[in-house]
């Protein structure tokens, strides 16, 4: 497995962590799955979406500057965006 795949993978693990950490920050209501299941959503939602965008962004014969501007803006934006949907379903 190549390194800078890995190191992303990871970075993309933190991110997921602190976006998971900042919808409780954001939104004061009960969370609907608990702590965990923000975490583990967000955590999820940023590892996807970051993955997605590293290789299908490349195939689109975008350039490398875009690649990595949607994979550090997009997956966080993503989570949140799961986050704050899954507060909205569970009312």
């Amino acid at each position: 497995m190549d390194l800078e795949l890995i190191l992303l993978t990871g970075a993309l693990i933190i991110v997921g962590a602190v976006m998971g950490w900042l919808a409780g920050r954001i939104w004061k209501s009960n969370k609907p799955f608990g702590t965990s299941g923000d975490y583990l959503a967000a955590i999820i939602t940023t590892v996807v979406v970051g993955l997605f965008d590293y290789f299908v962004i490349p195939a689109m014969n975008f350039s490398e500057t875009l690649k990595w501007f949607g994979v550090a803006l997009e997956p966080p934006l993503a989570a949140l965006f799961v986050l704050w949907g899954m507060r909205k379903i569970k009312r």
